[in-house]
């Protein structure tokens, strides 16, 4: 057979190729094989130093602080009889780690963020209180306004259209 039949309907619809023309496919060659590549930062350093789940996982791996057992996992719990009676089990195992942030193991591939009391450029913000709890629908002191708070949920105006004022 000289020639396929065309399976598209006369007229050809247009596409891409009649504005750019024919897209010629371009291979590019990388300059270092893969060995080289892997051999350099940062592939290098990310192949080399495992993450804290990988390495648990090496048959190498020892953790002194784990518990080797359940009877050595319920001694490590923080749970107090005397003052936390009738506790459930979930109460009951917590463990140092759960609880605290001082247990002096490492979890994580994360560096602990130190956040400081204030900014050290600025004096730390000072906040007054008159020290008397004073109820907010009381009128005394406050910010003269067209809203009155005492009345109407602070939207009020007088029998004439105007607003009562404070």
């Amino acid at each position: 057979m000289s020639g396929c039949r065309d399976p598209h309907p006369f007229p050809r619809l247009q596409n891409d190729d009649d504005f750019k023309g024919d897209q010629k496919i371009i291979s590019q060659q990388y300059s270092n094989t893969t060995e080289t590549e892997q051999s350099q930062d940062p592939w290098n350093r990310l192949f080399n130093k495992p993450t804290l789940a990988s390495h648990r996982r090496q048959i190498h791996h020892f953790d002194q602080q784990a518990p080797h057992d359940s009877l050595d996992f319920v001694i490590k719990a923080n749970y107090n009889h005397h003052t936390e009676f009738m506790r459930g089990v979930n109460q009951t195992l917590k463990q140092t780690e759960t609880i605290t942030e001082d247990h002096g193991r490492v979890l994580k591939n994360r560096a602990k963020e130190v956040v400081p009391d204030h900014d050290p450029l600025t004096p730390p913000l000072k906040v007054w209180s008159d020290g008397v709890k004073t109820c907010i629908h009381a009128v005394d002191g406050a910010i003269p306004s067209h809203h009155s708070a005492a009345t109407n949920r602070g939207y009020s105006r007088r029998h004439d259209g105007g607003f009562y004022s404070i």
